[in-house]
């Protein structure tokens, strides 16, 4: 059910006003730029890809369909899709984490859950260092699950997947995540 105030910013923005496309930016513009900068660790080139979220949000925004998800979610998947083809033609390789053995597999959740559980400030540290050793799809994840509180039916959405996918990817994720911790801890 969208609020007049939505309707009344959709219409705006399909007519391409600029006071629309700036309450625009107002509403959803703080959280696109963090979804953005988690995935871009440099802010030159998360400010570069938020530019170009919002310049393709304005452009296809009669594409927006309010039936298959809401506006935010909507921009959630163009924030995403733009961060990710960012890092794969722009940005310098880089080695991510990888199990091999399928050591992180063999956890239990509750070994995880320990860790992801009751995050202390120290705990939180250690994941936004360890989020850097997963390749960006992952640590995508994991961001919109954690840090935007995405539900994973949306996260789905978002990802061109589905949930029960989002959920496996979200579990082994965690489990080479607490891995992660333990050799940076160590």
């Amino acid at each position: 059910m969208k609020t007049e105030t939505e309707i009344s910013l959709l219409e705006g923005l399909r007519k391409q006003s600029p006071k629309a496309q700036q309450q625009m930016l107002e509403r959803y513009g703080n959280a696109v730029f963090a979804q953005v900068a988690r995935l871009i660790p440099r802010p030159e080139n998360a400010e570069e890809v938020y530019q170009d979220v919002f310049i393709k949000v304005f452009k296809n925004i009669n594409m927006y369909d309010a039936e298959k998800s809401t506006l935010k979610t909507w921009i959630s998947r163009i924030a995403y899709n733009e961060s990710i083809s960012f890092l794969r033609h722009k940005s310098a390789p880089m080695i991510y984490y990888e199990d091999r053995e399928g050591e992180a597999e063999k956890l239990s959740e509750a070994e995880v859950e320990g860790t992801f559980g009751q995050p202390n400030p120290e705990t939180v540290q250690l994941i936004r260092a360890a989020l850097k050793h997963l390749p960006p799809d992952e640590r995508a994840i994991i961001t919109m699950f954690y840090y935007e509180e995405m539900s994973l039916k949306e996260i789905a959405f978002v990802t061109e997947s589905i949930p029960t996918t989002i959920a496996s990817k979200l579990s082994r994720t965690r489990k080479k995540l607490y891995k992660i911790i333990k050799m940076l801890q160590s």
